[in-house]
C-alpha cells in the first residue's frame, strides 16, 4: 500500500465520524466512520485521498462516504460508498472493483458444536474435495456450455435452483433474489465468457473462504431467534465473487470509461476513477455487463452452498432436513445499483456504489425478505480466519446517513506482500490448529497472506458501525474450520 504524501485535513464530528471538509474541486464533504485509533491507522495509507477524489466526481449526492473497514483500493477506497444522481451523475468501475459482487452467504443449521467436533476434519476435507479452490480452480463435474452460461448471466441464482442446486426458498434470502436486472451477455467479451465457463462453482483464491463456525455470543435474542441462530449453533459462511469473468468485465471497461470521461468532459482526479454518465451509452453498457458478472457471482455462491450441504450429508450420514443448513442471507459487497431513497424530503433514484461495503436496509423495507421485515436486513461481516465474524442488521440511520450501507469486513492493515514477510518462518496452519481452528488450503501462500495480523480486529470495525447506528449487532461467530482459497 502506498504511503500518503499529503492526506486531506480531517475534522472530528463525534466519537465515530470524521469529516473531510469540501475544498478545491471537491463537490461535497467526505465522511469517514472510525474511532480515534482507527483514524490514526487510516491516515497511514492513501484511502482518505481517495475519499476526497470521489467527492470530486460529477453528480455526487450527499457525501463521499467511508465505512470503518476503509483501506486503500483501486480508485475508490475499499469501504467506500457514494451515490450519484441519474441526470448528470456517473458510474465508475473503480467504484465497484475487479471482483464484481464479491459477497458473503451465511447458512445456519440444526447442529450444535458438539455434534460435529469429532467429524470436523472430515467435514473440511469433504468441502475441500467438493469445492475447487485456489488460483484458476475449475470443476470437473459441471461445465457450462455457451447457452447455459447466458442463462447464468441473465437469471443468476434462479438458474442454479432450477438445475437442482438448492431450493426455491433460498432465492428469497438472497439480495435481489440473486439476480440484478438488465444483464446483457452480448456486451461481454469472448475472453470474459471463456474465463467464466470453467470457473462456475469454484471458490477462487485471495481472501475467499468457506468457514464452519459456531455461535459464540448473541447480542439480540429476538433477532437471533428470527434468523435461526442459537448458542453453539453451527453456521457456514461462504465468501467469493465473480471469478475471472467479473475481473475481465472490469478490465474490459476501464479503457472504455477513460475514453468516455474525455468524451463527456469529466475531469478525473485519478485515472482509476474512469467513469461515464449513468445515462450515457457507455454507462448503461457497463451496468448491463456488471449485472452479468453480479449474477454469475450469485450463482457461484448458490452452487457452493449446495456442495457444502452435500458435504455435511456425506460426512455425517444424516438427511438434509435433519442437518437443516438453511440460507440466512447472501449479500453483495462490490456493486453499483439504482436504488431509491428519501433525499431532502423527496423520493429519488440514485446510482449507489458500494465498494467493499454492504447494503443494510432497515426493518419494514419492501426489498428485504418477508420473514425478516420485523428486524431488518441481515448484514454479514466476516473477520480474519483466526478470530470471529459477526451478524448484524440494517437500520433506519443507515438509510438516512449512508444510503443504506455499512461495513463489509475487517479491512486490511497489511498488503499481501507485507503479511507474507511477517509470516515468514512461521507454521501458520499449526498456529491456527493450536487455537482450535482447522485450516485447509490448496497451498501455503494464501494462508500466510491472510494471517490475522494482516487485518483490523473486526470487533472494532463492527463496534464503530453499531455505535454509529448504521447497523446493529445480533451475534458473534467463531471459526472451527476454514477452507482458504
Amino acid at each position: 500500500m502506498p504511503e500518503a504524501a499529503a492526506n486531506p485535513k480531517v475534522q472530528k464530528i463525534d466519537d465515530y465520524r470524521w469529516r473531510i471538509p469540501r475544498e478545491g474541486k471537491m463537490r461535497t464533504d467526505g465522511i469517514i466512520y472510525a474511532d480515534q485509533q482507527m483514524m490514526e491507522d487510516i491516515q497511514r495509507d492513501m484511502s482518505l485521498v481517495q475519499v476526497a477524489n470521489v467527492a470530486c466526481l460529477p453528480g455526487i449526492v450527499g457525501h463521499s462516504l467511508a465505512m470503518p473497514d476503509i483501506h486503500w483500493g483501486y480508485g475508490f477506497p475499499i469501504g467506500g460508498v457514494a451515490a450519484f444522481n441519474l441526470d448528470e451523475g456517473v458510474v465508475s468501475p473503480g467504484g465497484v472493483g475487479y471482483d464484481i459482487n464479491c459477497g458473503v452467504q451465511l447458512m445456519r443449521s440444526n447442529l450444535r458444536k458438539g455434534d460435529i467436533q469429532a467429524d470436523l476434519q472430515k467435514l473440511i476435507e469433504a468441502i475441500f474435495r467438493n469445492i475447487p479452490s485456489g488460483v484458476g480452480s475449475r470443476r470437473k463435474d459441471l461445465k457450462l456450455g455457451p447457452a447455459d452460461e447466458r442463462e447464468v448471466l441473465t437469471r443468476g441464482a434462479a438458474w442454479a435452483v432450477q438445475q437442482g442446486y438448492g431450493a426455491e426458498q433460498d432465492l428469497a434470502h438472497i439480495e435481489d433474489r440473486g439476480c440484478i436486472a438488465g444483464a446483457d451477455p452480448d456486451l461481454l467479451s469472448k475472453k470474459a465468457l471463456e474465463r467464466g465457463r470453467p470457473e462456475i462453482g469454484t471458490l477462487g483464491s485471495g481472501n475467499h473462504f468457506v468457514e464452519i463456525a459456531s455461535v459464540a455470543e448473541i447480542f439480540d435474542m429476538e433477532a437471533a431467534r428470527v434468523l435461526g441462530l442459537e448458542p453453539d449453533g453451527i453456521t457456514v459462511m461462504i465468501h467469493s465473487g465473480s471469478r475471472g469473468l467479473g475481473h475481465q468485465v472490469c478490465e474490459d471497461n476501464l479503457d472504455v470509461m477513460l475514453d468516455a470521461a474525455q468524451k463527456y468532459g469529466i475531469e478525473l482526479p485519478d485515472r482509476q476513477l474512469a467513469c461515464a454518465p449513468v445515462q450515457s451509452k457507455e454507462g448503461k453498457n457497463y451496468l448491463a455487463a456488471m449485472a452479468c458478472a453480479a449474477n454469475f457471482a450469485f450463482t457461484n455462491r448458490q452452487l457452493m452452498g449446495h456442495w457444502v450441504r452435500q458435504s455435511f450429508q456425506q460426512v455425517l450420514d444424516r438427511s438434509a432436513q435433519d442437518i437443516g443448513l438453511d440460507l440466512i442471507y447472501d449479500v453483495c459487497h462490490n456493486i453499483a445499483k439504482i436504488e431509491e431513497f428519501i433525499i431532502d424530503g423527496q423520493k429519488r433514484k440514485v446510482c449507489v456504489h458500494r465498494k467493499g461495503a454492504t447494503r443494510a436496509f432497515p426493518a419494514h423495507h419492501p426489498l428485504i425478505p418477508a420473514d425478516y421485515r420485523s428486524i431488518g436486513q441481515p448484514v454479514l461481516i466476516p473477520g480474519d480466519m483466526g478470530r470471529y465474524s459477526f451478524v448484524l442488521l440494517g437500520t433506519e440511520k443507515a438509510m438516512t446517513d449512508t444510503f443504506g450501507s455499512t461495513c463489509h469486513g475487517a479491512g486490511r492493515v497489511m498488503s499481501r506482500h507485507q503479511a507474507a514477510k511477517v509470516a515468514k518462518g512461521r507454521a501458520i496452519i499449526r498456529e491456527m490448529e493450536d487455537r482450535g481452528i482447522l485450516v485447509r488450503s490448496p497451498g501455503k501462500r494464501t494462508v500466510v497472506e491472510e494471517i490475522s495480523e494482516a487485518y483490523k480486529d473486526v470487533a472494532d470495525v463492527v463496534r464503530v458501525a453499531h455505535e454509529a447506528g448504521i447497523s446493529r449487532k445480533v451475534a458473534k461467530l467463531t471459526p472451527l474450520a476454514v477452507l482458504k482459497g
